[in-house]
């Protein structure tokens, strides 16, 4: 009963057009109802409680990481390296796309923001070597994707808040597969793009090559930073998040100088904006997990899993088979919000390691952001390549089945996530 209760008013909620943070706040006063134990208070507290946490002040700064990085110039240096080392080969403009793809996932954590600075730099110039507008969009759509499981992701910050896992080792975790991901989308880009009669770039020369990676430098040293810093623990992920933040800073304003005074204001900003959606949605979560718990909705949904608790794999397969089709109608924040503290119990219960668990759920959450009708990506490229809806889903469909097929293989081979994160991690 409790767990109808939970899922309709949910959904109904949404359904009416309702945001999702107070949808959640009014499911959980819809579960309190049905348990008899209605008191503001609590929504008050849990409310407040939601949003005070350590560790989610890394969210902030890697939001302003992410703006930094698309006005400041860092994007289109990392994309014009890109263009240097693989722009001459066939398709070449699509693996630049992906390679740049790769390299802004870890910068920012946010496949929105990948997705728009690379739509405003790909893009043209992919239809104008004559590659389809409708494929060229669906890829730079499907690489965003790795923005949220390469570190930083707000993603993993989110998960490891909620779930009670370890930021660190998602982080690490996450580059291994994160890599797949991009592996995938050149397999797909190959198949696609030798059906295409499209024009091939000039190779670079060794000194064009040099001058791009000299002039990118400063952006390409970041990732590096991170993943040191972490590896070796000379900062948390919430210090990471300010760490990517002041770099990207400097780097905008005093080395390559793209980005004026006058124009942070706008940047703190927009970033400010995008936050308080997050951090709201956080703290009204907070109230229906504390509902969930109190109702045992977990215990119920343990009971409803329990035929594939003896094998592992079939209980992963079956969870990411849910995931996905609740990825089809909720952005990823709201489904990271409402779906861990419900299927963690069921992950701990059946043995399977929580970062493994939570790298395959991020990746599976990151694929949802391509997945129609919602597709959040996929209404920003649509926004900044001026194309209909109807003609990305067409171009996005191959790279989403090699995405979902990386999926199928991570979770038949727990290994190629759990080795590279124990080898990272030392």
């Amino acid at each position: 009963m409790t767990i109808a209760v939970f899922t309709l008013s949910l959904l109904g909620a949404m359904a009416i057009g309702m945001p999702i943070a107070f949808a959640l706040l009014i499911c959980g006063v819809a579960l309190m109802h049905s348990l008899d134990i209605f008191d503001a208070q609590i929504i008050a507290q849990n409310t407040i409680n939601g949003a005070d946490s350590f560790p989610l002040m890394a969210v902030p700064f890697f939001m302003l990481a992410g703006e930094i990085m698309t006005k400041g110039g860092l994007a289109r240096r990392i994309v014009n390296v890109a263009l240097t080392l693989v722009g001459h080969a066939r398709g070449g403009l699509g693996y630049v796309a992906i390679l740049a793809s790769v390299i802004l996932s870890s910068l920012s954590g946010s496949a929105a923001a990948d997705a728009a600075a690379l739509a405003a730099l790909v893009v043209p110039m992919m239809v104008a070597a004559g590659h389809s507008k409708m494929y060229s969009t669906g890829l730079v759509s499907a690489g965003s994707v790795i923005g949220p499981v390469i570190p930083p992701s707000i993603g993993f910050v989110l998960f490891g808040v909620v779930g009670g896992v370890s930021i660190s080792k998602l982080f690490l975790a996450g580059i291994f597969p994160g890599l797949l991901l991009a592996s995938g989308l050149c397999v797909a880009w190959w198949w696609v793009a030798k059906r295409e009669d499209a024009k091939r770039a000039p190779r670079a020369s060794w000194m064009q090559v040099l001058r791009a990676l000299v002039d990118g430098s400063w952006a390409l040293m970041l990732p590096v930073i991170i993943i040191v810093g972490l590896r070796f623990g000379i900062f948390t992920p919430t210090e990471a998040g300010v760490v990517v933040a002041v770099y990207s800073l400097f780097v905008a304003t005093c080395v390559y100088r793209e980005l004026k005074l006058s124009d942070l204001y706008q940047v703190f900003l927009n970033a400010a904006v995008t936050t308080s959606v997050v951090m709201f949605l956080v703290a009204a979560a907070l109230v229906s997990s504390w509902l969930i718990t109190v109702a045992e909705i977990t215990q119920q949904v343990v009971e409803l899993l329990r035929p594939f608790m003896a094998n592992k794999i079939l209980l992963m397969l079956a969870i990411m088979v849910i995931v996905v089709i609740v990825g089809t109608a909720l952005d990823m924040t709201p489904t990271i919000l409402i779906m861990t503290p419900i299927l963690m119990p069921v992950i701990r219960e059946a043995g399977i390691d929580p970062v493994y668990f939570g790298v395959l759920f991020i990746i599976n959450n990151s694929i949802g952001l391509i997945t129609p009708p919602v597709g959040v990506v996929l209404n920003v490229v649509c926004g900044v390549s001026n194309i209909s809806m109807e003609e990305i889903i067409k171009g996005v469909w191959p790279f989403l089945l090699a995405q979902l097929g990386v999926l199928l293989l991570l979770v038949l081979f727990p290994w190629l996530v759990t080795g590279p994160a124990k080898w990272l991690g030392g």
